[in-house]
């Protein structure tokens, strides 16, 4: 695909932005990304934004893309073949077929579970973990301890959007994060 850069670049960020300056109505705290994905050119904005990140930050030594169920698989795949790699998926417990490892968290009313393949990947291989919205951080912080039972390297956690009053990027450690937008 093409990559925007230059003037692309900062018109597909605008473009981005407005529409997911939209987004935020309806749910609220969290954020609606409805609008993103029923706009072709807001998606393509996002995506893009996302892997020259990405390529930026960490050239070709990406293996996978990991998405979070559920949201995170409507991105995940699209980002992974924008930089030429697969996707893997991180599931609520009892989704995935065949063996799996498991990892929980707590949520405010009780305790979840997220489940990857255990033959998803190798020792060593190199992840970006994708979502579309970091809150508290808990769901992405029980994924990279996941990815860790596999003894897989995350290389970074990507989101579109970050509600940066709930400090959920300081629950990923030293796992480095970037997301798109920022709300308080």
């Amino acid at each position: 695909g093409s990559h925007p850069t230059g003037e692309a670049a900062r018109g597909a960020n605008a473009q981005g932005r407005a529409t997911l300056g939209t987004a935020r109505r309806g749910r609220g705290p969290a954020t609606d990304i409805s609008p993103v994905l029923k706009d072709p050119d807001s998606f393509r904005a996002c995506i893009s934004l996302l892997a020259s990140h990405l390529k930026k930050t960490h050239g070709g030594k990406i293996d996978y893309i990991a998405g979070l169920d559920s949201r995170g698989f409507l991105f995940g795949p699209s980002l992974a073949q924008e930089l030429g790699v697969g996707c893997v998926l991180i599931r609520k417990q009892g989704k995935l077929p065949g063996p799996t490892v498991s990892a929980s968290y707590t949520l405010e009313y009780g305790k979840a579970e997220l489940e990857i393949q255990r033959d998803a990947l190798e020792p060593g291989q190199k992840v970006v973990v994708v979502d579309d919205l970091l809150a508290t951080g808990g769901t992405m912080r029980t994924a990279c301890e996941l990815l860790g039972q596999l003894q897989a390297e995350v290389l970074e956690c990507v989101s579109l959007v970050e509600l940066t009053s709930l400090k959920g990027r300081e629950k990923l450690g030293t796992v480095p994060f970037f997301s798109l937008l920022q709300y308080e």
